[in-house]
């Protein structure tokens, strides 16, 4: 079968690869549609980040080259003698965290965490092998294209959570990339009665309002980026999310939050930042952050997006091909801040 795998660098081949036997408590998927993600997209650019070079990854027993994809849907075609509560035709999302499942999710979210599809081979192929404990029960008649959004969403599901978001709050978000907009849109979903959203891009501002935010920024267009911000939440954000991943986004963050609000980091950082305490300290602001999401937060999110009270579909910007995944796909979120969430249709490959 096909499947677009990374060798290094800018270096992702779609090229025939085997599929390896499942396990006894695993079963073969059909993936239908798998998105590619901001985290990709850094292994893309600048990685290795998450996949395991010249090591085998201690969770998931993978190593470099590995067929990408961790946000994907699909429909079980096998399973293993073990799977006890999956058949064959169910349609299920994944989650593609595998951790050592030692802690419960209220003591410690991660446990240690490695990803299908960064750590070992993952959704952009035509099948995979995912372990019964990684899959959610979807109903049938959920479009499967939706359900390939549903691990973005959940990072922005649990992203909320840490916030301690609360009926009726305000919120600002910085960085209005696939994940910004998909806060804005959970942010909505528990409650904020205002959402500001920050970003120099128009088309991201466009799509971030047609996911949830009530006001956008465009620091480019005034003096003080903060003091809008806080003009339009009247005083200042409960919440606040950075989900751009660099220095400035960092600071106003933490400078648009009122004072015992909470700063939230969402997004992942390519290089190192400085950070100074006392700018928290200052503002009596409280900083967390998050990656994932908790086992809850994922059956949650099947729950928010499956009934339609988180609507996905605007993020959604493109479809392509598994041919395509590089130049259409790839190198294009690379340049094209116009695209959200591009998804490659895997129902049509062998």
């Amino acid at each position: 079968m096909k499947a677009a795998v990374w060798h290094g660098v800018k270096d992702i081949r779609v090229e025939d690869v085997d599929l390896k036997p499942a396990k006894d408590d695993e079963v073969v998927i059909r993936v239908a549609y798998a998105g590619i993600c901001g985290s990709d997209l850094h292994e893309y650019l600048e990685g290795p980040v998450f996949i395991p070079v010249d090591k085998v990854d201690e969770l998931t027993g993978g190593e470099a080259p590995i067929t990408m994809g961790h946000e994907f849907s699909g429909v079980i075609e096998s399973v293993g003698k073990d799977v006890k509560n999956y058949k064959v035709g169910d349609h299920v999302s994944v989650n593609p965290t595998v951790t050592h499942g030692e802690s419960p999710d209220d003591v410690d979210v991660y446990d240690g965490y490695s990803f299908i599809g960064l750590s070992c081979n993952g959704g952009f192929a035509a099948h995979v092998n995912v372990p019964e404990g990684n899959l959610y029960s979807l109903p049938e008649e959920f479009p499967l294209k939706l359900a390939a959004t549903i691990e973005p969403t959940a990072v922005a599901v649990q992203a909320v959570k840490e916030g301690g978001l609360k009926f009726g709050e305000k919120v600002a978000i910085f960085g209005a990339g696939p994940i910004g907009v998909l806060v804005a849109a959970a942010a909505k979903a528990a409650g904020a009665t205002k959402i500001v959203a920050v970003d120099l891009s128009a088309v991201r501002l466009e799509k971030a309002l047609a996911m949830g935010a009530t006001d956008v920024v465009n620091p480019s267009e005034v003096d003080d980026a903060v003091a809008t911000v806080r003009e339009i939440l009247g005083g200042g954000a409960d919440v606040s999310f950075e989900v751009a991943g660099v220095q400035p986004t960092f600071e106003q963050a933490i400078d648009v939050t009122k004072a015992r609000g909470t700063a939230v980091i969402v997004s992942i950082f390519a290089h190192p930042i400085s950070f100074d305490p006392m700018q928290l300290m200052n503002a009596g602001v409280k900083l967390t952050s998050t990656i994932a999401y908790s086992r809850e937060t994922f059956q949650q999110t099947v729950d928010l997006v499956s009934s339609g009270q988180i609507n996905v579909e605007p993020v959604i910007t493109d479809i392509i091909g598994l041919d395509d995944v590089v130049e259409k796909g790839f190198d294009r979120l690379s340049t094209d801040k116009s695209q959200a969430k591009i998804l490659i249709d895997l129902t049509k490959e062998n």
